[in-house]
C-alpha cells in the first residue's frame, strides 16, 4: 500500500520540479537557437514572422530550426529530470504509459 500511495503523490510533488526544469530548458533552448541562427545565417537576430523585409523561406526556416531545438531541449530536460527523480526516489514521476501531451 505504501508504494501505491508514493506513486500517486510523486507526480504531484514533481510538478514544481518539472516547472523549474521547463523554465530552465526554455532559456537554454533560446540560447541554443540564437547560436544556431548565427551559425546558419551569420546574423545576430532571427527573423520574426511579421518582419516584412524577410521572405517566406527565411521565416519558415527560422521557425523550423527554433521548433526543432525547443523540442529536443524540452525532451532532454524532461527525461533528465524524470531519471533524476527515479534515482532519488526509486519511482518514475509519470504514470505508466502516460505522456506529456
Amino acid at each position: 500500500m505504501k508504494t501505491r500511495t508514493k506513486k500517486r503523490k510523486l507526480p504531484l510533488a514533481y510538478k514544481p520540479v518539472g516547472f523549474v526544469l521547463s523554465w530552465a530548458g526554455g532559456a537554454l533552448a533560446g540560447l541554443a537557437f540564437q547560436q544556431a541562427w548565427k551559425a546558419i545565417r551569420h546574423e545576430d537576430n532571427a527573423p520574426d514572422a511579421l518582419d516584412e523585409d524577410r521572405g517566406w523561406g527565411e521565416i519558415l526556416l527560422a521557425a523550423a530550426v527554433q521548433g526543432a531545438i525547443f523540442a529536443v531541449v524540452r525532451s532532454a530536460v524532461d527525461r533528465s529530470g524524470a531519471a533524476g527523480i527515479r534515482r532519488a526516489t526509486g519511482v518514475w514521476p509519470a504514470p505508466a504509459g502516460g505522456g506529456r501531451d
